[in-house]
């Protein structure tokens, strides 16, 4: 049981650290996050499915943008998570 609340916090801190590194990176995910944190909450619950999309889509379109202009380092970044997971396991 240890082990999988370890593993679990160990994923949520991916995403946000992901997250975090997305929005200091990218104007638009910076702008949408702002929008989420700044708004009323009677609006939010209003339109949450539809901000939740449009959220979505910007934050996938930065990770393309930053992907595609940070290729060899993606990468090498790929295969140095590959190589620690299987240190890690043995």
């Amino acid at each position: 049981m240890r082990r999988q609340l370890r593993e679990v916090v160990l994923s949520v801190g991916a995403v946000v650290l992901l997250l975090l590194l997305l929005t200091a990176m990218d104007d638009r995910v910076r702008d949408q996050v702002s929008l989420r944190v700044v708004a009323h909450p009677t609006v939010e619950l209003a339109s949450a499915g539809r901000q939740a999309r449009d959220l979505t889509t910007v934050i996938a379109e930065a990770a393309r943008y930053q992907t595609i202009g940070h290729a060899p380092l993606l990468i090498f970044t790929m295969a140095a998570a590959v190589l620690m997971l299987f240190m890690l396991r043995t």
